[in-house]
């Protein structure tokens, strides 16, 4: 399947949609027949000139239905439990309160509505150095009901931040040497901005891989905070991963436990945990209970 496909495997044109933050390259639009709104945080006008020079194609912006500025999705849009599918491309990253994040699109979706998530994969960009995302920080961020990035996360963000050989984003087979974007004073005097200013840096918030951001989304349902569990998942293809959300969903089929030897083998960049003796011996048994029974 092609990265569309991935995306837009639970989605029709005929029913209602909402793409999130779609910027200069919208994945349903409209002018593809897609019966779809738009949010975004300027207006096609405003788009189309921030993006003046930058060799885009601009003919892809779309026209934006509902300028966001940080009011809740349903305070936006006035349409409570109306649509049936929400796109959101590398966005829920941005996010300063990620749980809040998904219940502002749980309060506009319908009840059997799906979310489409792209994420971009921290080990294939310019997170790459970064810690890949713990769940207290995120559990902290809406208990807090965060509408900025906190000092900590501005500095952790420009302090880290690198290219691979002068590319900000690139695939598992990319070589070259790894360098930081931004120096030490930038990361002060960011820090300091959000700390004296209170203002809204555009950073990632959060960092993942493939199988935390899956074993999250798991943690964060079990434990009564999002309505949603997953769907469908693809694994990374490039530098970003795709998941599909609904009420509806089954969520993960592995225990908690097999999610972690994924995780500590997703980070070390093997395509597989490592198979230990006492992992096969475990598996083994299971089968022939299996075959018992």
């Amino acid at each position: 399947m092609n990265r569309k496909n991935k995306i837009l495997k639970y989605i029709t044109k005929s029913g209602k949609g909402l793409e999130i933050g779609p910027c200069h390259n919208p994945i349903a639009p409209k002018r593809k027949g897609y019966n779809v709104h738009i949010i975004d945080h300027a207006s096609r006008e405003q788009l189309l000139e921030k993006y003046k020079g930058h060799r885009l194609d601009l003919d892809k912006v779309e026209e934006v239905d509902f300028v966001w500025q940080g009011q809740s999705y349903l305070e936006l849009t006035n349409n409570p439990k109306y649509y049936d599918w929400i796109i959101a491309s590398h966005m829920i990253e941005h996010t300063p309160d990620l749980i809040g994040f998904l219940n502002n699109c749980d309060s506009i979706l319908k009840d059997d509505g799906v979310v489409s998530l792209v994420v971009p994969d921290k080990r294939y960009c310019f997170d790459h150095y970064r810690p890949v995302t713990g769940i207290s920080r995120i559990i902290d961020s809406y208990s807090q009901k965060s509408k900025l990035h906190s000092p900590g996360a501005v500095a952790e963000y420009y302090l880290n931040v690198v290219s691979k050989a002068g590319n900000i984003s690139w695939n598992s087979s990319a070589s070259g040497k790894y360098s930081f974007v931004h120096t030490l004073k930038v990361a002060r005097e960011r820090m300091d901005e959000v700390k004296k200013e209170s203002t809204y840096l555009d950073i990632h918030a959060w960092c993942f891989v493939p199988h935390s951001f899956r074993l999250i989304i798991h943690d964060l349902y079990s434990l009564g905070l999002i309505p949603f569990q997953e769907v469908d998942f693809f694994s990374t293809d490039g530098c970003e991963f795709y998941m599909t959300l609904s009420r509806n969903g089954k969520g993960i089929t592995k225990s908690r436990l097999e999610m972690l030897e994924i995780i500590d083998a997703e980070i070390k960049e093997q395509i597989t945990p490592p198979r230990t003796f006492r992992y096969m011996i475990i598996n083994l048994l299971r089968r022939l209970l299996k075959l018992v029974r």
